[in-house]
């Protein structure tokens, strides 16, 4: 990347970092909460929206987002911008699950006219290139606008959403506006491996660490300043009021389930560590009222609990856990496992938790195997955590594998961060 790009992109961020502060209606001025020291976490939309909108005026505007794209008093910004004279809203485009959330794990809603506005959806889903450029160039949009909640780990699939469309909108000649929010596990750090190009994938466009503790802004900023062929035109309207240490509940701003398995913020809080497990033949929780927190299969007992808990890891216990999935793995049945329980989130490190998950399963349970397909490679980005493990390499020595390619990321990362 030359420097003038850089120049270029430091410039965009600090422009959008000047746009006014405020609610994103009367209602929510009155309904935002006070944060700590009588700080107050605003979103890139309530930024946008007390400004009059100013970045998309004389434009014609499409919004990617799905049912986390809300103000703090849970109206949906796409009801919202509709409703507003002040920005010329054309078309909606729906993600994985899809724009109003209908849609299950590995599936959208296609393309439809949305009910309540009257606006054509349009499905952005496994779509990539060109063909995703024809439907921004098809519905008639001059600026893509993106507002969707992340959860901060590098295969929620969102986050290439907003890599793929990046590039689609390039390719058609359209500006692109990223709408901010809060990392609900923290900016703290990057954790984990790295993704090796050749195992690139909707689960893993381009090389970032597995829990990148970036907010969808500053990824933003990273794939246009590193990633993109042909950077597309950006910009960012940040939060006020967020700091890179805080959690999501910090702020007071409602949670809604980014995807149908994703509950909670407690379940984000694992989940970039123990969705290692959709690469295995155990359940990852999927069916139960604790996906990615409660994990098991036939066979396994108390034994996993124990050897867990035997290695200290900071922040969490491990509690011997039977539970019976309503659908994916195990359907029906009634399986063995575990329970993750946080109890200090600060000291707590996900990805390394998950690896030495894997460690022990293997080890206590003779019927551990990884899925057929080799899916954990696709999910850590490389070969190396499969192969060290089936080796009988312990947590530590896996950890150490990724150490220097990690803080390669992390040195290129600190060029985008917006926030302190």
């Amino acid at each position: 990347m030359t420097l003038s790009r850089r120049n270029l992109l430091a410039t965009t961020a600090a422009v959008a970092a000047g746009t006014t502060a405020a609610a994103a209606s009367a209602g929510t001025a009155q309904a935002a909460a006070a944060g700590h020291g009588g700080r107050r976490l605003r979103t890139g939309f309530e930024r946008l929206a007390d400004g009059g909108y100013a970045p998309l005026r004389g434009q014609k505007v499409g919004v990617v987002t799905n049912p986390t794209g809300i103000t703090r008093d849970v109206r949906h910004i796409v009801d919202v911008m509709h409703a507003d004279d002040r920005v010329d809203l054309t078309a909606v485009f729906g993600p994985e699950h899809g724009f109003r959330g209908t849609a299950q794990a590995g599936g959208s809603e296609g393309r439809y006219d949305d009910p309540a506005t009257g606006l054509p959806v349009y499905d952005t889903y496994l779509k990539s290139g060109q063909p995703l450029a024809d439907v921004f160039t098809a519905s008639g949009v001059d600026t893509v606008v993106f507002d969707i909640q992340d959860v901060g780990a590098r295969f929620y699939t969102y986050i290439w959403t907003l890599f793929d469309c990046m590039e689609a909108a390039s390719l058609a000649g359209k500006r692109f506006v990223v709408l901010d929010r809060p990392n609900p596990v923290t900016g703290r750090a990057a954790l984990g491996p790295v993704l090796h190009k050749e195992f690139a994938t909707f689960v893993g466009r381009q090389p970032i660490a597995q829990a990148h503790g970036m907010t969808v802004a500053e990824l933003a900023l990273l794939f246009n300043g590193e990633f993109l062929a042909s950077p597309v035109p950006l910009e960012t309207v940040t939060m006020s009021g967020w700091r890179r240490s805080e959690f999501y509940d910090a702020w007071g701003l409602p949670w809604v389930p980014p995807s149908p398995n994703m509950p909670t913020p407690e379940c984000a809080l694992v989940y970039s560590g123990t969705c290692l497990f959709e690469g295995t033949n155990l359940s990852e929780g999927r069916g139960t009222t604790r996906p990615f927190e409660l994990l098991g299969a036939e066979g396994v007992d108390g034994g996993w609990a124990a050897a867990a808990n035997e290695l200290g890891l900071p922040g969490v216990r491990f509690r011997e856990a039977y539970f019976a999935p309503t659908f994916s793995k195990f359907q029906g049945k009634t399986v063995g496992g575990v329970q993750l329980h946080v109890h200090d989130r600060a000291a707590f490190d996900p990805v390394r938790t998950g690896v030495a998950l894997l460690v022990t399963a293997k080890r206590t349970w003779d019927g551990f195997a990884w899925r057929s397909d080799n899916w954990i490679d696709k999910l850590t980005g490389s070969t190396r955590v499969r192969t060290m493990i089936d080796a009988g390499a312990d947590t530590d020595e896996v950890v150490a594998g990724w150490e220097a390619e990690l803080a390669a990321f992390r040195r290129t990362r600190r060029q985008y961060l917006l926030y302190r």
